[in-house]
């Protein structure tokens, strides 16, 4: 028995794609714009091609770590170490990227996603490249900066022709700097900053570096509108909306929140979903 729940383990993500190919559900757009947290992680491994492939069959975006390897190649994992989402063990800074790729990045999550790897950023992008639809937001959260990664990786996004579908998160929230190098490596990147309470926000409201804000409270009208004012965006992340919160979802949607990162992406879309 517990094999047959594997074998349908399996086919859960592709069946999900299927749904959602044969429904209006998956082709309507969202308001706000659903994020899914290191993808569709509560069905999927997270960080992986699986469960970003998912995200997209089902118009939903996703968010991703950034990390480099010894070597310097920009991959998707979000901890410092491989040990907890794949069967090697150590600090990815330690690993080269041939070393990482030899690694099983599904089968923790479950065996029937054996054979899964830790994806190189460009193959995220490229599967974005290939596969989204319509008005989907990806969250890059940057794990680790400078040494070039600004640049390096706002070129990656621009060889693949989706960098206005890009929202970078991170490091970014809390740093003026890395938005500064974002935003000298191209004006078109859009950088979020992290805040608080009304003060930071009218702060972040009046920043060239600053597209987006980045909050993880519901705000006030008076600050909504002067975001709006701006002609600046909101983000929601954080416990209000990561797990199913239903009722602070259906607020954030009152309050015309622009995007939300959730652990339960699925459940969020639905009541938008017509």
């Amino acid at each position: 028995m517990f094999a047959a729940f594997l074998n349908r383990a399996s086919l859960f993500v592709v069946a999900l794609a299927l749904i959602a190919a044969q429904s209006g559900w998956a082709a309507e757009p969202l308001s706000p714009l659903v994020v899914g947290h290191r993808g569709l992680l509560r069905s999927a491994p997270e960080c992986t091609l699986a469960g970003f492939r998912a995200c997209l069959a089902l118009r939903v975006g996703f968010e991703f770590d950034v990390r480099r390897t010894k070597d310097g190649v920009l991959v998707c994992l979000h901890d410092e170490t491989v040990d907890r989402t794949t069967d090697g063990h150590g600090k990815l800074a330690d690993l080269s990227y041939d070393q990482l790729k030899k690694l099983d990045a599904g089968s923790r999550f479950r065996t029937a996603f054996h054979g899964e790897r830790v994806p190189r950023v460009d193959e995220v992008f490229t599967l974005i490249a290939d596969e989204s639809h319509g008005d989907m937001l990806f969250s890059v959260d940057l794990k680790e900066t400078g040494e070039g990664l600004e640049e390096k990786i706002v070129r990656l996004a621009e060889s693949r022709g989706i960098l206005a579908q890009l929202l970078f998160s991170g490091k970014t929230i809390e740093s003026a700097d890395v938005r500064e190098r974002l935003k000298d490596a191209s004006d078109l990147a859009r950088t979020a900053c992290l805040c608080t309470n009304a003060d930071e926000i009218k702060t972040a409201v009046a920043d060239a570096n600053t597209d987006w804000i980045y909050i993880r409270h519901l705000p006030a009208p008076i600050d909504i509108g002067r975001v709006r004012a701006a002609h600046k965006r909101l983000f929601l992340a954080g416990p209000l909306v990561a797990s199913l919160e239903i009722i602070n979802w259906s607020k954030a949607a009152e309050l015309h929140i622009d995007a939300i990162l959730t652990d339960f992406p699925l459940e969020l879309a639905a009541p938008f979903r017509r």
